[in-house]
């Protein structure tokens, strides 16, 4: 690294003295597991969202996912639809439930799960859709639920990268039969490890609070800190060890009572790399329109195919100048599990293919000055100008 500044990571996350504070509560106040803390951060997160939603919160957005499935009754035989352009959790859960997922394209403007191949997809098996709001930017949701309403199917959206985005003015999470968040270390908000399930249909909500910690009909809190004997309990189903601890959840409740400045700064910061990087043989990322917003969790560029350096080439050039860069995502249909169990092939998907050689994810985070992003604009303007 020949650069005398100090390294820019990709992603750091923004914790302050409330949390500290919080966690600090917690410790003291010798109750460490899933309790009252995390009771807090589901009431809160389901106020934010509002709609008559409930939430559960677990330890990831993978949990989320998971439980989300399994409550709306996927199993052996089934058939759930992805898009290639994702983390490998979108899939794998399915598969954790002896399911079948089916990998579509991604649409060509917006990065998301492409309605009109989601269509394509439907068959008999079908069970759900799981549309993926890549980096922020919210999905076709309108398509999306009147495809799976048409068909008779659930929609169960992979949110990981999108809170607090909005469809046409209403919230992610608000929409579809489930939605699930993560709050890993560099989302828009965090606990350092953790998720939610948030779904407006009590029973998914029910099934899921009984299988996060191992089909249990009781919560630990309630048997162990009950004013009467409360040590009976009984295990109605094989579940799964999916919980959110307080530690976590302590960070989480004023993680999200700073979630609206979190996304101005986002917005502030998209909107100086789009001044920034105008001029240069690269696409900018897109912006949803209308009500719509995006979360602006990744900040993505497409490099020109007439681009001065490639974009592997550009990565590690910007990381000889001190600047961590990332690509989102390495198409599923390119890792060899994916590949090789279901024979996929580049040219099942073409726009999932086109951007994956294109795309760079630029360091984005609440905690980035004007200064630190001015050095990747200017890093991009002499590697790439023309």
């Amino acid at each position: 690294m020949t650069t005398e500044d100090p390294f820019l990571p990709f992603a750091f996350p923004d914790i302050g003295d409330e949390e500290i504070a919080e966690v600090v509560d917690t410790l003291r106040s010798g109750w460490l597991t899933t309790g009252r803390k995390a009771k807090q951060f589901e009431d809160d997160f389901a106020a934010f969202l509002g709609g008559g939603v409930e939430c559960v919160a677990v330890n990831s957005a993978t949990a989320a996912l998971h439980l989300g499935l399994e409550a709306m009754g996927i199993g052996p035989g089934d058939e759930v639809i992805v898009p290639t352009h994702t983390f490998t959790a979108t899939a794998e859960v399915v598969e954790y439930l002896h399911a079948r997922p089916v990998f579509v394209d991604i649409d060509r403007d917006t990065y998301c799960m492409a309605p009109a191949a989601v269509e394509g997809a439907l068959t008999d098996r079908t069970k759900a859709i799981m549309p993926v709001h890549y980096a922020g930017h919210p999905c076709d949701m309108a398509a999306i639920l009147r495809i799976a309403a048409a068909a008779g199917v659930r929609v169960l959206d992979d949110a990981a990268h999108a809170f607090p985005t909005r469809f046409n003015g209403e919230l992610i999470g608000t929409m579809g039969d489930a939605t699930a968040f993560s709050f890993y270390a560099n989302k828009t908000m965090t606990t350092g490890e953790g998720g939610m399930l948030a779904t407006r249909d009590p029973a998914i909500a029910k099934r899921a609070r009984v299988m996060r910690l191992h089909g249990i009909d009781r919560d630990a809190f309630d048997r162990y800190t009950s004013t009467k004997p409360a040590w009976y309990y009984e295990v109605v189903a094989p579940g799964f060890k999916d919980n959110l601890s307080d530690v976590a959840a302590s960070i989480g409740i004023h993680q999200l009572r700073k979630i609206d400045r979190f996304l101005d700064r986002r917005n502030e910061l998209a909107a100086r790399y789009d001044e920034g990087l105008a001029e240069l043989p690269l696409r900018l990322p897109p912006r949803p329109t209308g009500a719509s917003t995006h979360a602006w969790h990744l900040y993505v560029i497409r490099l020109d195919p007439g681009a001065r350096l490639g974009r592997d080439e550009l990565i590690a050039a910007l990381y000889e100048r001190g600047i961590g860069c990332s690509v989102h995502f390495i198409p599923l249909h390119h890792h060899p599990y994916w590949r090789d169990r279901y024979d996929l092939t580049p040219d099942q998907f073409p726009q999932s293919e086109t951007m994956y050689g294109q795309a760079v994810s630029l360091p984005l985070f609440t905690r980035m000055t004007d200064a630190d992003q001015d050095r990747v604009i200017d890093a991009l303007q002499d590697l790439l100008g023309r």
